[in-house]
């Protein structure tokens, strides 16, 4: 009796070897699965198009100061006379636990988070925006980052003020290759050059035209990548965070002399001047160890005119004493006048009118002197003297008149 077919030895061969086959199937799709995947990882640890920190969080480039690093979108644009080095700290070293991961962060307002030399920029601002202007791709790709539009660039250019790190500073930094922008996390080193904002946010690196912004995701600065620098301290690295609001001059360093000066923010260096109020530590403080509060600026008290010589006449009621006295005599042979007082001095507008003084008669005005001759007759126009009632003392109660005594007749008659 024949068996059926893949029966016996060959239905046995066939079991033992399609399992096999079945694995060998699934690691293939498991491995091309995987080669995807790290594809996909490698594209974003590059930085890709974007500028939303697609890097790796734990990988930190250590940048020196002259170090252009990976995909520079310009070459160099510092100004070596404005770029002075940072000082080094004297400081002790700072031990670092696991809790201080975290680098400091302070706002870009802080007197002495920046320096520079007094009237003279870090960075050529013009010869950065022909750099870019010749190249359409590399400003396109800057705007994008920049988070401006190409058209603006120039004028976003032209706002920022070009000094230097007195720290070293946790950015974001943002490359140029194959005609996009690249994004990656990075530590510069305290004297590099920069160009900063209103808000005092660090916003381009100049030794290689990169368009900076805030740093994202946790980073472990301990175990950065490239060559550490003397001095190098992960206890003493900064972040900056934006001022509460847009300032109009920025008090930085003057590294050649150790002192305060305070720059206008869009100027490179033409307009610096010492600050009127100082900030309250010494320019060569340590920025990155505890700072005290700056107080607060006093409002200026308007300065009080001075008072004139000229009395300035008031409407208010005049002081005792200011008034003449009403009923005081005046000597004989004198003339007051009705403007002044007993002692001589100005009556104010708005006291009462004197009494007139009076010695008991009714006459107002003395009788006047006449042209007319003693003993020439009387104008025969006027009514005989017997007529005019006599001036006495005494007021006249009735006048008699000579028509009155003629009707009195003529009743009696």
């Amino acid at each position: 009796m024949r068996e059926p077919p893949g029966t016996g030895d060959q239905a046995g061969d066939l079991f033992v070897h399609a399992p096999i086959r079945m694995r060998r199937a699934v690691l293939a799709v498991l491995s091309a699965g995987i080669l995807v995947i790290a594809g996909c990882a490698r594209e974003a640890g590059s930085g890709g198009h974007g500028t939303e920190g697609t890097a790796d969080a734990e990988e930190v480039l250590l940048q020196p100061v002259a170090a252009q690093g990976p995909d520079p979108f310009t070459r160099s644009t510092v100004e070596p006379a404005g770029a002075a080095p940072a000082a080094p700290s004297t400081a002790p070293p700072r031990t670092s636990g696991p809790g201080d991961r975290a680098p400091r962060t302070l706002p870009g307002s802080t007197p002495g988070l920046y320096g520079g030399t007094r009237s003279v920029a870090s960075c050529d601002v013009g010869q950065q925006i022909r750099l870019l202007a010749a190249d359409p791709a590399a400003e396109e790709a800057f705007a994008q980052a920049a988070g401006v539009p190409r058209a603006g660039v120039p004028d976003f250019l032209r706002g920022l003020t070009p000094v230097v790190l007195r720290a070293d500073t946790r950015v974001g930094n943002h490359g140029f290759r194959a005609g996009s922008a690249t994004t990656f996390q990075s530590v510069l080193q305290a004297g590099t050059a920069v160009m900063v904002d209103r808000h005092g946010l660090p916003r381009v690196r100049c030794a290689c035209g990169n368009p900076l912004s805030r740093p994202a995701g946790a980073g472990d600065i301990r175990s950065g990548q490239g060559e550490q620098w003397a001095g190098y301290d992960p206890a003493r690295i900064v972040t900056v965070a934006p001022a509460a609001k847009a300032v109009t001059d920025l008090v930085v360093v003057d590294a050649d002399h150790n002192s305060w000066m305070e720059r206008p923010v869009g100027d490179e260096g033409a307009r610096d001047h010492t600050p009127e109020v100082p900030p309250p530590y010494a320019p060569g403080t340590d920025i990155t160890g505890p700072l005290p509060d700056a107080p607060p600026a006093k409002p200026k008290v308007p300065e009080k005119p001075e008072k004139s010589a000229t009395p300035t006449p008031s409407r208010s009621a005049p002081a005792p004493g200011d008034c003449p006295t009403p009923g005081a005599p005046t000597p004989p042979g004198e003339a007051v006048a009705a403007t002044q007082g007993p002692t001589g001095a100005p009556v104010p507008t708005n006291c009462p009118p004197a009494a007139v003084p009076s010695d008991g008669s009714t006459e107002e005005y003395p009788e006047l002197p006449t042209d007319e001759p003693t003993g020439m007759p009387a104008d025969p126009d006027e009514p005989p003297q017997d007529l005019v009632p006599p001036m006495t003392d005494e007021p006249q109660t009735s006048i008699r008149l000579p028509w009155q005594d003629d009707a009195d007749a003529s009743v009696d008659g």
